[in-house]
This record gives structure tokens, C-alpha cells and sequence, in this order.
């Protein structure tokens, strides 16, 4: 985004909303519909006041760094004294089985509507459309009203499950671009995602727990600055990252893993370096969103039709709802608690970084109708997550 009015209007944006940021949390309107529908309003589609072009590997940077930052965020929040106990619960089934019946069953929707639509190009879509954001559901995961456990689940599962959607989606992209020859039965490809979903944890659980620790430690010396105690959050998370991938584990994972072990006890260096690495990825997750309304929705626009707004809504509802519901069959949980968590599946900035990976690597032309059924899922997933967020974390009585 290079256009220096744009980005004089994300400053604008972010200032304006800071102002009544309180008084939102109240309301249906939240912080990514704000900026996308700006986005959209003064994009071609309607006044066309910014015609900005997309530079699509600096804004896939963008979305990288935002989705580390978040993944190490969230993941600090999460008390990892009871991680046991809730990793092995919920969250267990809805990555163990609720994720892999989710990405089934929207290849096997999308294949019926789509038949034109090559094979390996409709895995893609499903894999991409299956990682959850609970950024889009702030208020679900900041609510007291809404039990721990529950918030806890939806934490874990979308800090996890983008990680674990990336090496089929390598996969599906390296077929697309080069042919099924890639897949020779040799067992690179396993090899591959093994290693991604192993060394990411192990490294980042390293970064997390030394790091955090060495921050505490000089902050007990009365060494370190408070200002570069906030710092450590992107640093941690940056190197987390930057460490997996050197080794060819999953970068996004180490995030979450180095947020879920940090080992910064002190509680004020902690909130510290939680509050600055909160307040850094929401930033960035804005101008995201900005951006999806100021070009991507405008470049897709134009592509939608009645197939794609049906599949886009079964995506949000019976694509993810009904595998949630066989994952926690025998759970104890009661079914309102089974729909909440079904219907808090947002598709927001995980979905928007696979399709700019996508874009990145096979280019938009010949894939024009895939890559907008993206992007109007997402659209969709903003609004009316965040539309019934508030309103839904509502109805849960405060539990201990």
C-alpha cells in the first residue's frame, strides 16, 4: 500500500474509532466491520475516492507479521496450568475431528456446486476457509459472561488450526502451479508436514519460555526499560516465527506455542508485553481489513453470483456447524453451547493470508472464481460474526 493518502486514512480511521472504541464493544458495530466497510464505501465500488493497486507480497508481510503477533497474543492469555485439562477437551476434538470433517465436507459441497472447478483448486478452498479467527469474535474471548473453558476452546482452536490447515494448502498450491508430478510417493510431502507440525511447537515453546524469562530477569535486575519490555512481544513472536520456519517447522504455530509458554511470571512485565502486543496486532489486523475493502472486495465484486453467496453461507453454517456437532458428540456440553461454538467459526485474517500466499504464487487470472468465493466468505464472516458477537456472549450467565 503505497498510496500515502491510503495510509493517511488508516491513521484517520484509527484515531476516529479509538474515540468510541469503548462505547463499540457495546454495540454490533466492531472495529473490522468499521474498516472494511470505509474500505468498501470509498473504494471504485462507490465513491472510487482510492483506486489503490495491491502490492501483494508486501501485504502478504503484512498479514504474516499480523497473524504472529495475534497467534502470540492470544496464547498468552490462556492459563497454562489448566492447559491439560482443556487442550484434551474440547479443543482436542474440534481439530481432531471437527477441522479435517469441516474441510471434507466443504470440498464435497463445493464439488457438486462448482463441477467446472478443478479438483485440486477445490481442496484449496476448503483448506483455506477452514482456519478460524477468533479476532472477528473479540467479544466472545474477552466476555466474563461466557464460561473460560469455552473461551479458552475458541482460543486454542484458531490459534492451532491455521497452522495445521498451511501444508495441505502448500500442498494443493505446488500441485496447481506445477502439476501432480510433485507428489512423486516419495514421502517428501509427509515428511513436510510432520515436521511442520512438530519443530513449530518445539521451537517456539523454546522462544517463548527462555525469552520470556530473560525478560524477566532483567526486569528484576532493573535493567531492562518498560518500553522495551512491551518491545519483547514482537520480538518473541517475530523470532518464533523466524526460528520454525529456518527449520522448516510452522512458523505460525511457534507463535502461538511461544505465547502459550512464555516465561515472563513477573505480572507487570507480562501485562506488559500482552498489552503492547494487543494493541500492535490489532493495528495491523485493521489496515488488513482496510485493505480488503479498498481492493480485494472491489477485484472480487464482480466475480460473485448467487452459486458462490449460497456456498459462501453454507461455510459459515453446515460446513462448520455440523462437523462441530459430530466432534462433541459426548462431551456433556448442552446444545446451545454446541451451537455457539459451531457458529463462532469466523473466517478472517488466516483465510485473507492462505489467499494472498495463493495469489502470490499462481497469480490471480484463470483462478478469478475460486479466490472470490474467498473473499465473499470473509466479507460475509465480518459482518455477521461481529454483528451477533456481542448479543450471543450475552446469553451465557456468568460461570466460574
Amino acid at each position: 500500500m503505497h498510496d500515502h493518502p491510503a495510509i493517511i486514512l488508516a491513521a484517520l480511521l484509527i484515531f476516529l474509532f479509538g474515540l468510541i472504541s469503548r462505547a463499540a464493544e457495546r454495540s454490533p458495530i466492531t472495529a473490522p466491520m468499521f474498516f472494511m466497510a470505509v474500505g468498501v464505501i470509498l473504494s471504485p465500488l462507490c465513491l472510487n475516492v482510492f483506486q489503490v493497486t495491491i502490492n501483494t507480497e508486501t501485504t502478504k508481510i503484512l498479514a504474516e507479521v499480523t497473524l504472529v503477533i495475534i497467534l502470540f497474543v492470544d496464547a498468552s492469555m490462556i492459563h497454562f496450568n489448566r492447559l491439560g485439562q482443556t487442550l484434551a477437551g474440547i479443543p482436542a476434538r474440534l481439530l481432531g475431528i471437527g477441522l479435517p470433517l469441516t474441510v471434507l465436507l466443504g470440498g464435497v459441497i463445493a464439488y457438486f456446486m462448482f463441477p467446472a472447478i478443478d479438483i485440486w483448486l477445490i481442496a484449496m478452498v476448503a483448506l483455506i476457509l477452514s482456519p478460524t479467527d477468533a479476532a472477528l469474535g473479540q467479544a466472545i474471548i474477552k466476555s466474563p459472561q461466557v464460561p473460560a473453558r469455552i473461551r479458552e476452546s475458541v482460543s486454542i482452536e484458531s490459534g492451532l488450526n491455521d497452522g495445521i490447515a498451511l501444508p495441505p494448502i502448500l500442498v494443493c498450491i505446488a500441485v496447481l502451479t506445477e502439476g501432480s508430478g510433485v507428489i512423486d510417493g516419495s514421502g517428501h510431502w509427509l515428511t513436510f508436514m510432520f515436521s511442520q507440525l512438530t519443530l513449530g511447537p518445539i521451537v517456539g515453546a523454546a522462544v517463548g519460555l527462555f525469552g520470556g524469562r530473560c525478560v524477566d530477569w532483567a526486569a528484576n535486575k532493573g535493567w531492562s526499560e518498560p518500553t522495551f519490555q512491551r518491545l519483547a512481544a514482537i520480538s518473541l513472536a517475530l523470532m518464533a516465527y523466524a526460528f520454525a520456519e529456518l527449520i522448516h517447522g510452522n512458523g505460525f504455530i511457534a507463535a502461538f506455542f511461544a505465547g502459550l509458554l512464555l516465561g515472563a511470571k513477573n505480572p507487570v512485565v507480562r501485562e506488559r508485553i500482552q498489552e503492547f502486543g494487543e494493541a500492535e496486532g490489532q493495528l495491523l489486523s485493521l489496515m488488513i481489513f482496510l485493505l480488503l475493502g479498498l481492493v480485494m472486495i472491489p477485484v472480487a465484486a464482480s466475480y460473485w453470483n448467487f452459486g458462490m453467496l449460497v456456498y459462501a453461507l453454507l461455510s459459515l453454517t453446515v460446513i462448520r456447524m455440523l462437523p462441530v456437532a459430530i466432534s462433541l458428540l459426548g462431551s456433556g456440553l448442552d446444545r446451545n453451547t454446541v451451537l455457539f461454538l459451531g457458529w463462532f467459526g469466523p473466517r478472517g485474517i488466516a483465510s485473507v493470508l492462505y489467499l494472498l500466499i495463493a495469489v502470490g504464487d499462481m497469480g490471480f487470472s484463470g483462478y478469478e472464481h475460486a479466490m472470490s468465493l474467498i473473499v465473499l466468505t470473509v466479507l460475509l464472516s465480518t459482518v455477521l460474526h461481529g454483528v451477533s458477537a456481542v448479543p450471543l456472549a450475552n446469553r451465557f450467565k456468568a460461570q466460574p
